[in-house]
């Protein structure tokens, strides 16, 4: 009897004030998704606020393009000099997977939106104290991930944007006798010369604003990521917690066996489809993710040993960090899909070391059921092709490495 009396003080009703921790879930997806307009609206939104949104997709397109176009025509029209060419594939790279992930966020709108409702729906119905704070604790971690992640992003965006162009003395044109900010980007003199003021002012503070937003894009699909595979695993987790309680119950389970094994079985659908969903959103980005910090790996790596020798050290310091940045990206992905994994497998763990013996009758197969379930779980890959999982995480690595010593070779 005070075993119960105790269990019940943790009973709650249905959470009225669930956005809180709605929020606590969703307010990094939606303070950068909002900004870039790959927030998803709501089915009642206006006819100002949707065309308002549109309004902020056109712009961030054309500030991608206005970062892309230009210095791909400057490098196959402008440079000579082969070093200089393979200095500028690494940010085009980075901007073309940039281009590619933010309208594939557009794409997905409507997936984002049904794992947003999901999530919503999984906060509002929560009816135990002890299940909240799991699902707070795994939200919490989720929002750790995205803090570490913007953290490393723009570190390397300050220094490659804003360190290097404005802590180097401004270069000198002979042949104009004037001295101008160098672009990060290079613009091709065919379109417009950008060594005069103010158009070099004016331009390079577009491509800072365009430099964040590339960035932020970056941060943006991680937060995704890292938010649907935090609820997830919590999810996941208030599912092993019903599982201990399956055979003598808890006060705000079925008094049942009958309908404990319903409520299981049917929080465990619930995460699979959810997942599903978070998969089929981002599977699409993080290929381009995947390709994109392999090649970039390479690079990078490339010009931080060109780099070594040279009297610059701010622009070595630069490469380094740049790389750091990158390799951390790309273990984010690698490692929340392990963390998946791993979460569902441990769901078939746990359904095996309850004790199930104590069931009565045929209802002891549930647990094979939910164990069968657990090893052909839903699994996040890069574009359906590559499984994200630490050993993908070596691969990149490796496949990088190689890519660098090819390039050295022929370089």
């Amino acid at each position: 009897m005070q075993k119960f009396r105790e269990n019940n003080k943790k009973l709650l009703t249905v959470d009225s004030s669930y956005e809180k921790h709605v929020n606590l879930s969703i307010q990094w997806n939606r303070l950068l998704l909002k900004s870039m307009g790959l927030w998803p609206n709501s089915s009642n939104v206006s006819f100002i606020e949707k065309y308002f949104t549109r309004l902020i997709n056109v712009v961030c397109y054309g500030l991608i393009c206005y970062l892309l176009i230009p210095c791909s025509l400057y490098v196959f029209l402008d440079v000579k000099n082969i070093f200089k060419e393979i200095k500028l594939f690494g940010p085009l790279i980075f901007c073309v997977a940039a281009l590619l992930k933010y309208h594939w966020l557009i794409l997905h709108g409507d997936d984002i939106r049904m794992c947003i409702e999901h999530i919503k729906w999984d906060w509002k119905n929560i009816t135990y104290e002890e299940d909240r704070e799991i699902m707070e604790i795994n939200a919490n971690f989720g929002n750790r991930i995205v803090t570490v992640c913007a953290f490393f992003m723009y570190t390397g965006f300050t220094f490659y944007f804003l360190v290097v162009p404005l802590g180097l003395e401004k270069m000198v044109a002979e042949d104009l006798n004037v001295t101008f900010i160098p672009m990060v980007f290079p613009f091709s003199r065919f379109i417009i010369d950008v060594r005069y003021s103010p158009i070099n002012e004016i331009f390079f503070s577009i491509q800072i604003i365009a430099g964040v937003l590339i960035h932020a894009i970056t941060v943006g699909a991680c937060s995704l990521a890292a938010a649907f595979a935090a609820h997830a695993c919590g999810q996941m987790d208030v599912l092993m917690s019903w599982l201990v309680h399956l055979t003598d119950g808890r006060s705000d389970m079925s008094k049942t066996v009958d309908g404990r094994i319903a409520s299981i079985v049917n929080q465990h659908v619930r995460i699979l489809k959810f997942l599903e969903i978070a998969e089929k959103t981002l599977q699409q980005v993080s290929f381009a993710e995947l390709l994109a910090c392999t090649l970039n790996l390479c690079f990078v790596g490339y010009y931080i040993i060109m780099e070594w020798n040279s009297n610059n050290l701010m622009i070595t310091i630069t490469y380094v960090i740049l790389y750091t940045s990158l390799t951390f990206n790309i273990f984010i992905f690698c490692y929340i899909g392990e963390l998946v994994v791993e979460q569902c497998k441990k769901v078939g763990e746990v359904s095996y070391m309850i004790e199930w013996y104590r069931l009565p009758g045929n209802k002891k197969l549930c647990c094979v059921l939910i164990m069968a379930m657990s090893n052909s779980s839903i699994k996040f890959t890069a574009g359906n092709i590559v499984e994200l999982s630490i050993d993908t995480f070596s691969s990149v690595i490796r496949t990088s490495v190689a890519f660098l010593n090819a390039l050295r070779t022929l370089s």
